[in-house]
């Protein structure tokens, strides 16, 4: 129990295998940092059982790269983020709406999901959620844009200045062993 609630190794291996999987993709910057993006914005839409597909049309749309912006929906769109967005976007979506956050009209949500009723699920739920995930979708995906943009650069120059070094070293061994035969 206490290894699925915290893991041994930690919650720091996963964010580093992550970001080690981003930045080795073989992919511009912009492509990469545009389909993570995607990803992570899209993560902030109310409709759950579609991101990942959204995402990739997304990613598609903006030239980035569909892998990215997978790895971007899973990255920010899981059990452990969810009701935080949910609760951001919620409240975010009731105070641009102007509505009373608390006033709830007497829905039977759990009547309105088996239904799937989406007319009278509309107005109450996805409506606000909707709008009120716009301003975290920009603020965020400014963010990573920027930051996923610099660290796949970096990442990706010293890696091609690392293996031109292992390329001129390797030239000059092979020199030296036929300058001596």
């Amino acid at each position: 129990m206490r290894e699925a609630l915290w893991p041994r190794k930690g919650f720091h291996r996963p964010i580093l295998y992550f970001q080690k999987r981003i930045v080795r993709l073989t992919a511009s910057p912009h492509a990469i940092a545009a389909g993570f993006t995607a990803g992570i914005v899209v993560s902030w839409t109310p409709f759950i059982g579609v991101h990942i597909i959204m995402a990739i049309v997304l990613s598609y749309l903006v030239a980035g790269n569909l892998v990215a912006a997978a790895l971007g929906c899973l990255a920010a769109g899981n059990p452990i983020t969810y009701p935080f967005i949910w609760g951001i976007t919620w409240e975010i979506g009731h105070i641009i709406l102007q509505r009373d956050g608390g006033q709830q009209n007497g829905i039977d949500l759990p009547a309105l999901f088996h239904k799937l009723d989406l007319s009278q699920l509309w107005g109450p739920v996805l409506e606000p959620m909707l709008i009120g995930g716009i301003p975290p979708a920009i603020i965020s995906g400014v963010i990573v844009y920027a930051v996923t943009y610099y660290g796949v650069k970096s990442f990706q120059t010293r890696r091609r200045h690392r293996l031109m070094e292992r390329a001129r070293a390797r030239m000059t061994l092979a020199a030296d062993n036929a300058s001596s035969v």
